[in-house]
């Protein structure tokens, strides 16, 4: 299963990850870049150490799993 994360950096200086399911592919980095920008600006989230101040990055994580069959 893919997630699209957001890391943002807080008051204190910490990176703090959102991860959203099933991100539509392929990701628009200018769509990511400004919703992004509208949670920091509409202060839709917070933190442990405070506010989201800054954009440190944003990455699709692809995760895959496999089930071992023990006999």
């Amino acid at each position: 299963m893919k997630k699209l994360e957001l890391k943002f950096l807080n008051a204190d200086g910490k990176t703090v990850t959102y991860s959203l399911d099933k991100p539509v592919e392929p990701v628009d980095p200018a769509a990511v870049k400004a919703a992004m920008d509208e949670i920091i600006a509409q202060n839709a989230f917070s933190s442990s150490g405070g506010d989201l101040l800054s954009i440190k990055s944003a990455r699709v994580v692809e995760r895959n799993v496999v089930d071992i069959e023990l006999a």
